[in-house]
C-alpha cells in the first residue's frame, strides 16, 4: 500500500476563535502555534501547507505566572547605535497588548517561508469583538470554530 502524501490544494483551512481571557501566556501560545500549523489534523505533515486561521480574543487579559509580569523583558532594536529598548511585561501590556501573543507564538512557529505564511494567518484582538472583514462581506458565525484552550 502506498503512503498517501497530502496535496495543499486538497486542504480547506478552518477559522478558530480563541479567546485569551485569564489564559497563561505559554500555554495558550503553544495551543494557538498547534492550530495555526494544522497539527491536530491525522494527516499532518510537516513541510505541507495545512495550517488553519486563528483569531484570538482579550489579549489585553492575557495573565503570567510569578514574578514574570515585572521581570520578564523584552527587547527591540532599529539597527542604529544605542538604539536598544528595553521593556518589561507590564509595560508592552500597557503599551501594545497584542505585541506579547505575537512574539509568543512566533517564536514556536518554524522559521522561514512556510512559518511566516502560518503566522499571517493570526489576528488577534484586544477586545472581545471580531474586527475581520473579508472584502465587503462579514464572514457569517456558523464558519467560526469557538475553541477553549
Amino acid at each position: 500500500m502506498k503512503t498517501i502524501f497530502p496535496k495543499k490544494e486538497c486542504h480547506i483551512p478552518k477559522w478558530y476563535v480563541v479567546d485569551a481571557k485569564g489564559k497563561t501566556l505559554g500555554r495558550l501560545a503553544t495551543e494557538v502555534s498547534k492550530l495555526l500549523r494544522g497539527k491536530e489534523t491525522s494527516y499532518y505533515t510537516p513541510g505541507v501547507d495545512q495550517g488553519n486561521y486563528v483569531v484570538i480574543l482579550n489579549a489585553n487579559k492575557i495573565e503570567v505566572s510569578g514574578k514574570k509580569e515585572s521581570e520578564k523583558l523584552y527587547y527591540r532594536h532599529s539597527q542604529r547605535p544605542g538604539s536598544l529598548k528595553i521593556e518589561t511585561f507590564k509595560q508592552v501590556k500597557e503599551r501594545i497588548p497584542t505585541r506579547i501573543l505575537e512574539k509568543a507564538v512566533w517564536g514556536m512557529l518554524p522559521k522561514g517561508k512556510l512559518g511566516r505564511t502560518y503566522y499571517r494567518r493570526l489576528y488577534i484582538y484586544c477586545d472581545d469583538k471580531i474586527n475581520y472583514a473579508k472584502g465587503k462581506e462579514v464572514m457569517s458565525d456558523d464558519k467560526w470554530i469557538k475553541v477553549d484552550v
